[in-house]
């Protein structure tokens, strides 16, 4: 460490790494920030905004420098595998580096179980990013089930919407779109909170189908709707679209979860249909990335449906600044966390990839199954 503080080295500059060294800089246990970037002009402007000790476009600099005990990951998805073990073989001597890894591993599942087995062979601390665990309402559905307040549960439903934004906007940063479907880009999120809150249990089958009338010619899917089977008989129906139209006003994702006991129900509104703003004023894009501008303007927005949080007098409130600020208590006094670990990122991975091979067969697949099964 850099005297008593958390050394961070943030590896990507664009919408989230930005949003974690901003808050990077209000914790006062980080005490040096290094970024790297591939765009040298969006480091310089993140490392000017936060005070940034080293800015450079070079992986191998920032990772190299003494001061790096921490490490966040936010490059394209496409582009975590290398970082990532780049980041391991530095914390292999030092045996005291932590990670935080926006989702997934790699895009690929073969890689994503190397990486794993990469990070768990050096004993590294890594977490991945799945801010919804964060949020308080999910936080309190975790503790009454944990106090078994349904029973046993017997059945879960899961609907997530979004509209178009996300896949407009990742994929035209890539010509790799074979695994870029929406369970495994975004259906990911609904699907590592349904796991977590059915812990300890595992599925065994899943059988699914997609369709891809609307965005096939991008090349991926619309929607996917599954069907898991969890080793102790309950079943799972996990269903995603990411086709909604731009003007829809989930800024990004309306998710309902319903989750069945033998001695109750909770049902899960996470729509953000309660705060509405309609306005004669073209509204922001609710999802923002580099080049991207949506092809209809925004009338009405579900006021909180933006996954990270939103802004508010030049600061950042809700899931994203708990998850980051939780993840820097974690490394500075060693509190225990909610967070996603790189095993349950893989899993997720493999979870979602599983879906889609289904869908792309037409048969139920038998879990776990092996990485290589899966390309």
């Amino acid at each position: 460490m850099s005297g008593e503080g958390i050394g961070l080295a943030v590896i990507g500059c664009g919408t989230v790494g930005r949003i974690r060294a901003v808050l990077a800089r209000e914790h006062p246990a980080v005490d040096w920030i290094g970024l790297c970037d591939i765009d040298a002009d969006v480091a310089k402007s993140l490392g000017e905004d936060v005070e940034a000790d080293l800015v450079t476009t070079d992986l191998d600099e920032l990772l190299g420098r003494p001061e790096v005990t921490a490490v966040i990951i936010a490059t394209a998805e496409n582009e975590h595998v290398t970082p990532i073990l780049s980041a391991v073989e530095l914390g292999k001597p030092q045996k005291k580096l932590s990670l935080f890894i926006e989702k997934p591993l790699a895009t690929d599942p073969v890689d994503s179980a190397s990486v794993l087995e990469a990070i768990e062979a050096a004993g590294i601390d890594a977490v991945m990013g799945y801010t919804q665990r964060f949020r308080r309402r999910f936080q309190t559905v975790k503790q009454r089930l944990r106090d078994g307040q349904i029973g046993e549960v017997t059945s879960v439903v899961t609907r997530a919407f979004m509209n178009r934004m996300v896949p407009d906007a990742t994929l035209r940063k890539t010509s790799e779109r074979s695994n870029l479907t929406p369970m495994v880009v975004s259906g990911t999120h609904s699907l590592d909170m349904c796991m977590w809150l059915m812990e300890p249990r595992e599925p065994v089958e899943v059988y699914a189908r997609s369709i891809d009338t609307t965005l096939g010619e991008m090349g991926t899917k619309d929607a996917t709707f599954g069907l898991f089977t969890m080793d102790d008989g309950v079943i799972w129906s996990m269903n995603i679209s990411w086709a909604l139209p731009t003007v829809w006003p989930g800024a990004v994702y309306g998710l309902e979860i319903g989750i069945v006991g033998t001695r109750g129900v909770i049902d899960i509104e996470d729509t953000h249909r309660d705060v509405v703003l309609a306005t004669q004023i073209p509204q922001p894009a609710g999802y923002t990335s580099k080049g991207y501008e949506p092809d209809s303007q925004r009338y009405v927005d579900f006021l909180g449906s933006y996954p990270p949080g939103d802004v508010s007098d030049g600061l950042l409130w809700g899931p994203m600044r708990e998850e980051t600020m939780t993840w820097f208590n974690h490394l500075s006094n060693g509190i225990a966390t909610p967070h996603a670990t790189a095993r349950d990122g893989h899993r997720n991975l493999i979870l979602t990839m599983a879906m889609d091979l289904s869908a792309r067969t037409g048969r139920p697949v038998e879990l776990p199954i092996a990485p290589q099964a899966l390309i």
